[in-house]
């Protein structure tokens, strides 16, 4: 049979998680009681609120047909426009700032297609949530990583970049809070950001998808940046409602930027899908009139508890882990590993190698940094998506696998 794998899939690296998630399956087979710390989904159910909304909405007939065309329902777009100005100050036109997506992830990959030729060059960080990646490539962009530093509170500083490697750049990526990193950002690096696309017609493509889940100060939205006005700066947000109101399964984000910039997002949309379901959009309309809600509060409680027990443990088996202020996840450096025999000294362990030993030895999923990118090679990210009770184990487990 002749080769029917497409030269643009053949250009993706491997999807990480295919990977752990088959060895967790198989782990799982043999009896073993495995902790998973790996894919970020919550735990927690869909406040119900939201639940009671989406049943009365899928009785509708008007919402059992086709989605709305275009960027998604009104009342969508007009409580995205509502959270964007209660939230963070920022005042948006829902009908031209706002488009409603298939969960930020639709939106993040199908940026290149609408906005870049091939050729083009895509900025990802590195390390970085891989769709960065993988959009500009099934696009025929160029990728160039800027490369992340523990020192540089894993923030990228694109004016280091050498004149070759922006030449052609279209969008530059960012991602406060940070997956896989946790690290966190405020409005004058926005500024700065800003400052620097401006000058060379990039577009900065904030994706904010952790933008609720904070244990100290809010996040900052990029649209309240000093320099930053919706009508005339080249750039794009993308939010997701999965992480905020658990709702990773319903499939439901929105960007809010640029009319140029969404606007030919919202083009690529209509030629490639049908929208949103209407009664996920009515859903998803209730959630955001009632992102300050009390319960959305003790899910931060929650996470914050889970968060402490993660660096606790971490520290304990010989990781240095930054307590993060915000985000889904907690980002370790991989303890030393097993003694070289020759000289009685230990090995660095990559990230690779220590999580398969997790798994194997300790039957704890993490994720390997070495997935992210190059610059987390020697890093792993935890996800807070167990019990604080499961996570201590977890920690427990994993300093039984550090030398003594």
């Amino acid at each position: 049979m002749t080769t029917v794998r497409s030269a643009r899939l053949a250009a993706l690296p491997p999807f990480l998680f295919d990977e752990i998630d088959r060895k967790k399956r198989a782990r799982i087979a043999a009896g073993a009681d495995v902790i998973n710390l790996g894919v970020g989904d919550p735990d927690r159910p869909t406040p119900d609120f939201i639940v009671e909304e989406m049943n009365r909405a899928m009785r509708d007939l008007v919402n059992q047909q086709y989605p709305a065309v275009g960027g998604g329902l009104r009342a969508f777009r007009e409580a995205v426009a509502e959270f964007m100005e209660r939230r963070f100050g920022v005042n948006v036109d829902p009908m031209r700032h706002v488009v409603a997506l298939l969960g930020s992830k639709d939106g993040i990959s199908h940026l290149p297609w609408a906005v870049t030729n091939p050729g083009d060059a895509v900025m990802t960080p590195d390390p970085a949530y891989p769709v960065y990646e993988a959009g500009a490539l099934l696009a025929g962009c160029r990728v160039v990583k800027v490369p992340l530093s523990h020192e540089d509170g894993w923030r990228p500083r694109p004016e280091r970049l050498t004149a070759a490697e922006t030449t052609g750049a279209r969008i530059l990526w960012l991602n406060f809070p940070s997956n896989p990193t946790a690290a966190s950002a405020d409005a004058q690096f926005y500024e700065g950001v800003l400052e620097w696309c401006q000058g060379r017609g990039v577009i900065a493509a904030s994706d904010l998808a952790y933008s609720e889940l904070y244990f100290d100060r809010k996040p900052p939205s990029l649209w309240q940046a000093g320099n930053a006005d919706i009508e005339s700066t080249p750039a794009v947000e993308f939010h997701s409602l999965s992480k905020t109101f658990n709702m990773t399964g319903w499939r439901l984000g929105f960007a809010v930027g640029h009319e140029k910039v969404v606007g030919a997002l919202q083009e690529v949309k209509s030629n490639v899908d049908s929208g949103t379901f209407n009664a996920i959009q009515v859903a998803g309309a209730a959630a955001l009139h009632r992102f300050d809600d009390p319960v959305i509060g003790s899910m931060r409680t929650l996470y914050r508890e889970r968060r402490d027990a993660a660096v606790e443990g971490l520290r304990a088996a010989g990781c240095h882990v930054d307590i993060p202020a915000a985000g889904f996840f907690v980002w370790a450096k991989c303890p030393a590993g097993p003694s070289n025999g020759a000289m009685g000294l230990p090995d660095t362990q990559d990230s690779m190698a220590f999580c398969a030993r997790a798994l194997d030895q300790a039957d704890v999923v993490l994720v390997p940094g070495a997935g992210f990118g190059p610059r987390g090679r020697d890093w792993f990210r935890v996800a807070l998506t167990v019990d604080a009770g499961r996570i201590r184990e977890a920690g427990r487990r994993l300093k039984s696998l550090v030398p003594r």
